[in-house]
């Protein structure tokens, strides 16, 4: 499983990465608010570490921004607060656990097996963007009444960027989601599926796009969003 660390905090940011690489799962590490959030809204993510004080922007609006956009990531906050007041707002804001400073591994580690099985038990039956939608329960792609089986790798592939809807999603991140973070894949592969997903898009008659932002990744447009 991959987990994002969000926590300005070098040395305590850096220390649990370390710790969730050595109970085997792989982590990746933001120093910042800004980043923090344009990782997490990727999709790549099976939970979130989140700290609240972050330079660029704060963990609240991190979390709300995540969930306005439709992403159910897990996401557990750490903070120095102890305000009951701050517990309230980092839950209301959508988090799913709100962990003090100093905490124990241990503690730390039992928060995350939590999450992660709730998010387990959490069934997603679909996402939809413009006139489509993915069926989780076929990995169809639908249009109406029309439906059109995927593979696997075609159907991560469109569940990122269906999330994603119009911002923008790097190549490498859709390598890392539908290939993994040990794969020899390499830029080409994503082009071949982004191929594949257009043609798949016009079998079905949907008006949605798969766009290419040259050198940067793809985002998906919707013809009658430009025409509303």
């Amino acid at each position: 499983m991959r987990i994002l660390v969000v926590e300005d905090e070098r040395r305590l940011a850096d220390t649990i990465a370390d710790l969730l690489v050595t109970n085997n799962y792989i982590a990746d590490v933001d120093y910042d608010g800004n980043s923090g959030l344009d990782d997490a809204l990727s999709g790549i993510y099976d939970a979130v570490i989140l700290d609240i004080m972050l330079p660029g922007r704060d963990g609240f609006s991190i979390v709300q921004e995540m969930r306005r956009e439709g992403l159910n990531t897990p996401v557990m906050m750490l903070t120095a607060r102890t305000q009951v007041d701050d517990r309230i707002r980092g839950l209301d804001s959508g988090a799913d656990y709100y962990l003090t400073k100093p905490f124990d591994i241990n503690e730390l580690l039992a928060c995350l097996r939590t999450i992660l099985r709730r998010q387990a038990e959490t069934v997603v039956e679909s996402l939809s963007y413009g006139d489509i939608s993915l069926d989780f329960s076929t990995r169809e792609l639908c249009c109406g009444e029309k439906r059109m089986r995927l593979s696997s790798k075609e159907f991560e592939i469109m569940q990122v960027l269906v999330q994603n809807g119009q911002h923008i999603v790097s190549k490498e991140t859709l390598l890392l989601k539908a290939w993994g973070y040990d794969s020899e894949a390499e830029d080409n592969h994503v082009e071949v599926y982004i191929s594949f997903l257009r043609k798949k898009l016009g079998l079905i008659k949907s008006k949605v796009t798969i766009e290419t932002v040259r050198r940067v990744g793809y985002h998906l447009e919707w013809e009658q969003e430009s025409n509303a």
